[in-house]
């Protein structure tokens, strides 16, 4: 009797092991439905099923590797989304002595304020330009960042003596 129990016991244990790993526990589900429901539908997704608001911009100046504080707003979140394919490479013209300005070929949403800018400071300018400062301006601009890593004066190296190429990528 022992041995009859054992063995009902056994099968018993394998069926109940195998229905819950045959069960549906998101596993199957597209990666967009489950980082939806992960989320409670508070992230934006784009179509991958990648995180956009998640995904960390990167910025080069020339060859230059920067340290961006990137702006939670809407504009950056943007932004997010144009790199997601690959890198954005804008070239920059100088602008009088204090920044460089450089086409993004797509407007993005923008909430501009009256700001004073300083060296390190990213703007989006008229909802279709970036700007990187050197020195300070004032002007109606959204805020996009900050470059944390380079002093004023490293700023101005990078970006005071000639047009650059800027690269924004999403890692």
């Amino acid at each position: 009797m022992n041995r009859k129990l054992a063995l009902i016991l056994g099968i018993v244990f394998i069926t109940m092991a195998f229905l819950s790993a045959c069960g549906n526990n998101g596993v199957d589900q597209p990666a967009e439905t489950q980082s939806a429901e992960q989320n409670n539908g508070t992230e934006t997704m784009d179509t991958t099923g990648n995180d956009v608001d998640q995904t960390e911009l990167n910025m080069m100046i020339g060859e230059t590797a920067v340290k961006v504080e990137w702006e939670d707003n809407e504009s950056v979140s943007a932004l997010k989304e144009l790199v997601k394919d690959g890198p954005l490479v804008i070239q920059m013209s100088m602008y009088d002595d204090f920044e460089q300005v450089g086409s993004l070929g797509k407007s993005l949403p923008r909430d501009d304020a009256q700001t004073t800018t300083k060296a390190g400071d990213i703007v989006l300018y008229s909802g279709n330009q970036i700007v990187v400062f050197y020195g300070p301006n004032s002007w109606a601009y959204t805020r996009l960042g900050h470059v944390t890593d380079k002093t004023a004066q490293e700023m101005t190296e990078l970006l005071g003596n000639g047009n650059v190429t800027i690269t924004i990528y999403a890692e």
